[in-house]
């Protein structure tokens, strides 16, 4: 079966795939013997569009690490190789946790996963009575994400869980939250367009509306893969030669066409990081090109990638323009991770507002949210934070980040990668966070985020 026949067979509805996978359940194997610095990960199963993306999501879930793979699905079947460690970089050698990892992929790879990306949607929301999920994507401003955390807990609304990137002075979130009183999802329609009123005006700013978008609906997503493709639609590749000055080194992409096979080869040389082949394949798959063939090798230092790929059309990028488009969208969904600054670690009980207090002392001390991970996990909230100064350095001033900590307490906030910064003993109960100048009241008249 050639390649064209494979992208016709992904036309196929949902059913048709769920039975396609019954009756080819995915094979799993781990192999522990033929590397000696990594587990080595087998994965055969039934071609479909999607599934390499699918595949290095499960892997990435599991948070493992991918220090090589090998890429074929040039037919009916998929065939991939990953040699993979844990986050310290170590062989997986517990037999308990290899099962636990072959079980995981077999559930998400199988004909009851949720997950059956079609070429003709974005990521789906699934229903959910417990969280109301909201989109945005707009203009990147100073304050941004503490003026849309005011407005939510004025709502009366609780950020569950969040997720923010800036790229390019573009900002995209995605957020789960639920109401204050019942702890569950916002129903009524009338409120969830209020929320989404309030929210467009405050991204929107002293910019044109055709540059914000906000969705308000009942759901959960993939968030990463949700902000990949807010991203990707919002443009930011296009504003990318404006602001490069954060990325060091830029990584080199490059996109020709092997003409006598009707593929197009791209190569991705960069400084290696963690869920770079993730954003690699987020981006070719949003972009609707499929992977036929590849290798990763992301051993040393700088990860080396690729890929050849065909539209879904069957075709090669068929232009100058569209070879620079994804010159542009690859190169994009490297930088969005890498220019992210001064990384801050927040600990503490969770409780209605907190985002909002946070991020107020944040921009008050002139600190700006480059991207932000909120969760919470029982009654705790784990945040993560990275932050720029008024300047756009990553090189916070020390008394800076000593007056916040004095603020939100010792214990509760913790900087990470500072060169200059030591860790000071603590001097205080976390308690203090959860009473001090935090309930200052804070007018959001006066910040201009609500309308008489």
């Amino acid at each position: 079966m050639d390649g064209e026949t494979s992208c016709s067979s992904w036309d196929s509805d949902d059913e048709y795939q769920k039975f396609i996978q019954k009756m080819n359940p995915p094979r799993v194997v781990i192999d522990n013997t033929s590397c000696k610095n990594a587990t080595v990960v087998h994965v055969d199963s039934a071609n479909k569009y999607g599934i390499l993306l699918e595949v290095v999501q499960v892997l990435t879930e599991l948070q493992l690490i991918v220090k090589k793979a090998y890429i074929s699905s040039d037919g009916g079947w998929f065939m991939d190789v990953f040699n993979v460690t844990d986050q310290n970089g170590q062989k997986i050698m517990d037999e308990s946790v290899l099962d636990e990892i072959v079980k995981y992929i077999h559930k998400c790879l199988g004909a009851d996963s949720c997950f059956l990306p079609s070429r003709r949607r974005s990521v789906g929301v699934e229903p959910s009575s417990d969280y109301t999920l909201i989109e945005l994507t707009g203009t990147d401003r100073p304050g941004l994400l503490s003026e849309v955390s005011a407005v939510l807990t004025n709502l009366e609304c609780n950020v569950v869980n969040a997720e923010v990137w800036t790229h390019n002075k573009r900002a995209a979130a995605v957020m789960q939250v639920m109401d204050r009183k019942t702890g569950l999802a916002i129903s009524d329609t009338q409120r969830l367009a209020r929320i989404k009123e309030r929210l467009s005006y405050v991204f929107k700013g002293s910019n044109r509306s055709q540059d914000t978008k906000t969705t308000v609906t009942m759901g959960i997503t993939h968030t990463e893969r949700r902000l990949h493709q807010l991203m990707l639609e919002d443009r930011d590749y296009e504003r990318y030669d404006k602001d490069r000055t954060n990325v060091n080194p830029t990584p080199v992409v490059s996109v020709v066409n092997w003409l006598d096979k009707d593929y197009s080869v791209v190569n991705i040389r960069c400084k290696d990081r963690p869920k770079l082949l993730f954003d690699t394949v987020c981006t070719l798959t949003d972009m609707q090109y499929v992977v036929f063939h590849g290798s990763v090798d992301s051993e040393g230092p700088e990860a080396y990638q690729e890929y050849y790929i065909r539209h879904i059309d069957g075709s090669p990028v068929n232009s100058e323009a569209e070879r620079q488009r994804v010159i542009q969208c690859l190169e994009a969904a490297i930088e969005r991770r890498v220019s992210e600054g001064l990384k801050l670690e927040l600990s503490t009980g969770d409780r209605v507002g907190l985002l909002s207090d946070v991020t107020r002392i944040f921009r008050e001390n002139g600190l700006t949210v480059t991207r932000a991970e909120v969760s919470t996990r029982g009654d705790k909230a784990v945040n993560t934070f990275y932050v720029r100064d008024a300047a756009g350095s990553s090189a916070v001033d020390l008394k800076t980040l000593e007056a916040i900590r004095q603020e939100i307490g010792q214990t509760v906030l913790q900087v990470k990668g500072h060169p200059d910064h030591r860790k000071s003993p603590p001097q205080e109960s976390p308690s203090r966070f959860l009473f001090s100048s935090l309930f200052r009241p804070r007018s959001l008249y006066s910040l201009g985020l609500i309308r008489s």
